[in-house]
């Protein structure tokens, strides 16, 4: 076992304490040479010894690591095991064990905010290297962000806006066949400030002048185009709808034209040009993003009230900013948003996708954090007061959970969390269902409160 002499990242930081121990792991043999017939046949698991993984500060996290072939032990198996604070590298400890009883357990602690992850790795001969997760929250209700928000963050994004302002909207909207019935699509385009906004947007067919709560569809990270059904299954359900892609791209082309754009011109967009605010490619996609919001509120069948943001991933980041930049928006729904406490590694914890802090050595990029700042959803949290829904992933390697905390903890309205426990960067039917459950909560509580007056 090895313990990792503090570096950069651990300086100030408490320490972690653990022991391992193996139940019943007697054979010292190699692992098997015979090579598999089928990777399914082996299942490498790690689980929390309490069902809801909510820790104290200094409390005993304890992890079981299991590993079995068509669910038995498998003689000489030996697993790489690894304790982090959320993923940061290095681990705090690691470690190699015998685990040929098919179970050994692993225990540890924080005596800090934060998220206690337990990587285990198993390779196996002829087939790959099997890996599995589980993390445990330390009073995540008191992560704080990593650093303040910068002094100057609302008049930076005060000019923004007004730049955006200056250029009319010059809104087109093209009818197209829509494939829900009861409903009208329109391909919608709107000047901003660089690439358009590009999307599609729906509504009721017949809806009348200010019927109509509006929601606004963000999308993760990628290159697409905007999603006609998406929007067309709001609007039945009662929405003006409007869903843009992130990049101002014309809608309904072959998926030919994205694919070429992402791995081509567009490869890594979201890395590109990162070390200053002013060239960065999210404050493109923000002022795009409220552009949008500019449209929906332009339309004649808006009720005026209701608007709200929803978005998974890059898109979960840009329902936060929209909230933060809009006071139009009353409630959003951020999945698993990326874009969460971006400066991470100032503080020797881990860094919100895009994950653009680049490094040489120990070295942070200056110039890269100080950019990032600007678009970080700790800090649109800070300024809204819209309701809100987040879901966060315990496991998410992706938009880590440490971060999805911080920025979660700064928001000062109405709101919930639905941790999900067991899952990485993916959504789950039931946290989907509540999303949607919340957000037509938002029209139905309107409408109970108006028949109650």
């Amino acid at each position: 076992m090895r313990t990792p002499s503090p570096s950069l990242f651990f300086v100030g930081l408490s320490f972690l304490s653990s022991f391992f121990w193996v139940l019943s792991a007697q054979s010292q043999e190699e692992a098997p040479k015979e090579p598999l017939s089928s990777a399914a046949e082996y299942s490498l698991k790690v689980t929390t010894d309490k069902a809801e993984p909510l820790y104290d500060k200094g409390e005993l996290v304890k992890y079981s690591i299991s590993f079995t072939r068509n669910g038995a032990p498998v003689a000489g198996a030996r697993v790489k095991w690894r304790l982090s604070k959320d993923g940061v590298e290095p681990p705090l400890e690691d470690g190699v064990a015998d685990i040929s009883s098919g179970t050994a357990g692993l225990s540890g602690k924080l005596d800090e905010p934060g998220f206690l992850q337990c990587r285990a790795d198993v390779s196996i001969p002829g087939v790959s290297i099997r890996s599995a997760r589980a993390a445990g929250a330390v009073d995540p209700l008191a992560i704080l962000p990593s650093l303040p928000m910068p002094d100057d963050f609302v008049k930076f994004w005060d000019g923004q806006k007004k730049k955006l302002s200056e250029i009319p909207i010059a809104l087109q909207l093209t009818p197209v066949k829509a494939s829900t019935a009861g409903v009208d699509c329109f391909d919608a385009q709107a000047a901003s400030v660089g690439a358009p906004m590009s999307g599609y947007l729906a509504k009721p067919s017949g809806a009348i002048k200010n019927s109509l709560p509006a929601i606004l569809l963000c999308h993760g990270a990628g290159v697409a185009s905007s999603r006609q059904k998406v929007v067309e299954g709001w609007a039945k359900d009662g929405f003006l709808a409007l869903d843009f892609n992130a990049h101002g791209l014309p809608n309904g082309k072959a998926p030919e034209f994205y694919k070429n754009l992402y791995t081509g011109e567009l490869k890594e967009y979201y890395l590109k040009s990162a070390e200053s605010r002013d060239t960065v490619f999210f404050l493109g996609l923000f002022l795009r993003l409220l552009r949008g919001i500019d449209v929906l509120t332009s339309q004649p069948e808006w009720d005026g009230e209701i608007l709200i943001v929803n978005g998974r991933s890059q898109g979960g980041g840009q329902a936060f900013a929209a909230a933060g930049l809009d006071s139009r928006v009353k409630f959003f729904a951020a999945q698993i948003p990326a874009l969460c406490d971006l400066t991470g590694m100032a503080v020797g914890r881990i860094q919100g996708w895009p994950k653009a802090l680049s490094m040489d050595g120990d070295k942070l990029n200056p110039k890269a954090m100080e950019a990032s700042r600007y678009f970080d959803a700790v800090n649109f949290a800070r300024l809204t007061k819209a309701d809100a829904l987040v879901t966060v992933g315990f496991i998410d390697v992706s938009c880590s959970p440490t971060g999805v905390y911080a920025a979660y903890n700064q928001l000062q309205g109405k709101k919930r969390i639905i941790n999900n426990f067991t899952t990485g960067h993916a959504g789950s039917k039931e946290a989907d269902a509540q999303v949607r459950e919340a957000i037509l909560n938002c029209v139905h509580g309107k409408n109970k409160n108006e028949k109650n007056n």
